[in-house]
């Protein structure tokens, strides 16, 4: 194959004929893929960026209420890739998961756009008194939106999968190119979101929302032409397990039936096939780890006490479960951080309105417009990034990435954590000129000028940099191999819980704070609230996690694969905060 100038890691075309390495995937691929990903990312974000703000303009309902619908509707976005990439790698692969799901997609984004145009589908306001939204109205739109929801499940984990599925890892010099995809690919989904925060949701405000939603509808269906164009030369992966999960979830189950067997000593002596099996099935063998030892009793060679079972699980089948088990772990300290994103579309929007965003005397910027400042500093600093921190670090650690993925993830969380002490700082100072000023209303403008806002977006915008590439490419890199949908899942998951533990916070720091008449922490009139405090709760939070993910990523260990008998491997002992490479990957 590889004399024949094929790909060596046995991808095929859409037909499942092998491709010839100089005609296919690589960039000129990915350049079909990145189209789609910023058109797609231009719709995602000219929705989310400015939602809160139409439900409480539009259908009327109150701050705490489209706090919690915008939290609701976009964690449904970003939990649903679950479903669509276990189809993906179990049943229908990438690129037809991906078609079935865009379809949905744009139905969604055509009935939105639709429910938000007609008259008869909004509430009516007499003399500036509007009613509130029907039944019938209020469901078409969330009918709308949760259709979006749906097909965003197939689409988001399989389009970057498809892109890294461009490069070959058994190519040195396509593994080089592969090291800077994930970098590139976010910065055109920033692309993507920029035109959606400067471009979309000032139409949106002073055009309409018909035409602010047309347009996202019309470029999605723009970028699935781009896409089909590309079909020729996409690389495919091959499924060489007909469910991975089933085998994944064999695993702990072997384990338990042979919990009282002694392991051996030499991990050598544990169930494991021979090179050549995995050479001739286009798998990859796994190298044993000293992590969850417990599992390994699933491939004890005599374990095999139930005749139901052929043979005992393998070494890499082990490896692959404890691989999944340490993404859960540095997962679940992914979801603070996730909290704190999700306040860009909610909280820091409305906090925006209640301040000066006048620029002239006829010109007013839309509050939802400064998240343009988080999308402005990523695509400035992935270049930055890419072409001077990778090659500057490079060359004092020996990493081929600069530094390690969970190093890259930990600065992103500690900048995060300056992010939302200078959110708290500025409301502080926010509360201090209301005070001042002696303002009640909610309606009231604050004499302090909406740039204030500034520095926070900004700086969650640079760490975006890290966590949000370095997640994405953390548990791409980490899957395992029949896995590798699924395993990006992880990044959107982690998203979307972040979003409901966000809608749950605000729900019941409002209860919690407001009963008895209290006064809430996050009322409808912000100028009479303390949304202070719940950034300094936020704070502190944050702090407690970013100690959890540094004993997290101390006790991980790096996939390590092998290729042949000649290849060795990296210490068992990689840790996430060495300066060493990250563990065999070719």
């Amino acid at each position: 194959m590889e004399a024949k100038g094929y790909t060596r890691d046995g991808t095929v075309d859409l037909h499942g004929r092998p491709v010839l390495a100089t005609k296919t995937g690589k960039w000129k691929a990915c350049a079909f893929l990145v189209g789609y990903e910023a058109f797609e990312r231009m719709s995602f974000y000219g929705i989310a960026s400015n939602l809160v703000n139409y439900l409480t303009t539009q259908l009327h309902e109150d701050t705490v209420s489209s706090v919690r619908n915008v939290n609701n509707w976009s964690g449904s976005v970003w939990m649903t890739p679950i479903l669509g990439a276990y189809i993906a790698d179990s049943y229908m692969g990438r690129f037809w998961t991906f078609t079935v799901s865009s379809l949905i997609y744009v139905m969604g984004m055509v009935l939105l756009t639709t429910v938000v145009s007609l008259k008869s589908l909004k509430p009516t306001c007499t003399n500036g008194v509007c009613n509130k939204a029907s039944t019938s109205q209020i469901s078409l739109f969330y009918v709308a939106l949760y259709t979006i929801a749906i097909g965003a499940g197939g689409t988001k984990p399989n389009i970057s999968t498809l892109g890294a599925d461009q490069f070959d890892d058994f190519n040195p010099h396509e593994k080089e190119l592969k090291e800077s995809f994930f970098n590139w690919w976010m910065f055109s989904s920033f692309l993507g979101a920029l035109v959606a925060t400067l471009g979309l949701v000032y139409i949106q405000e002073n055009l309409g929302w018909g035409l602010g939603y047309g347009i996202p509808t019309i470029g999605l269906l723009l970028s699935l032409f781009i896409f089909y164009i590309g079909t020729p030369i996409y690389r495919h992966k091959v499924r060489n397990t007909k469910s991975p999960a089933r085998d994944m979830i064999r695993v702990p189950i072997a384990a338990f039936k042979n919990r009282k067997l002694q392991l051996p000593n030499d991990p050598s002596d544990l169930y494991e096939f021979e090179m050549q099996h995995y050479t001739s099935s286009g798998k990859r063998q796994v190298h044993h780890t000293t992590i969850f030892r417990f599992l390994d009793k699933a491939a004890i060679k005599d374990g095999n006490l139930d005749p139901s079972i052929s043979s005992p699980c393998t070494v890499t089948q082990v490896e692959e479960a404890k691989l999944v088990l340490g993404m859960i772990l540095i997962w679940l300290v992914t979801l603070i951080p996730s909290t704190i994103w999700a306040q860009i579309n909610t909280l820091f929007v409305k906090q925006g309105t209640t301040l000066d965003r006048s620029l002239s005397p006829d010109f007013r910027i839309p509050a939802a417009s400064l998240g343009s400042f988080v999308t402005l500093s990523m695509l400035i600093s992935v270049p930055m990034y890419d072409r001077y921190f990778v090659p500057f670090m490079r060359q004092r650690t020996g990493n081929s990435r600069g530094i390690t993925l969970l190093q890259r993830l930990g600065i992103g969380f500690l900048i995060q954590v300056i992010a939302i002490a200078v959110a708290y700082a500025v409301e502080v100072r926010r509360i201090h000129v209301i005070k001042v000023n002696h303002i009640v209303g909610p309606k009231e403008i604050v004499p302090m000028s909406i740039f204030w806002l500034l520095p926070q977006y900004v700086l969650l915008g640079i760490a975006d940099v890290f966590n949000a590439i370095g997640l994405l490419e953390f548990f791409y890199d980490q899957s395992p191999q029949d896995m590798q949908s699924l395993g990006t899942t992880f990044f959107t998951s982690g998203i979307g819980v972040g979003n409901f533990l966000n809608s749950f916070l605000v729900t019941m720091v409002d209860k919690i704070t407001g009963k008895d008449r209290g006064k809430s922490w996050i009322g409808n009139n912000l100028n009479a609230s303390h949304l202070d405090y719940y950034y300094g709760f936020l704070l502190v939070i944050s702090g407690i996690n970013l100690g959890a993910f540094l004993w997290a990523s101390s006790k991980y260990i790096y996939k390590k694969e092998i290729v042949d008998d000649n290849e060795c491997c990296l210490p068992i002992e990689v840790k996430a905060l060495d300066k060493s490479p990250l563990g065999l990957q070719v």
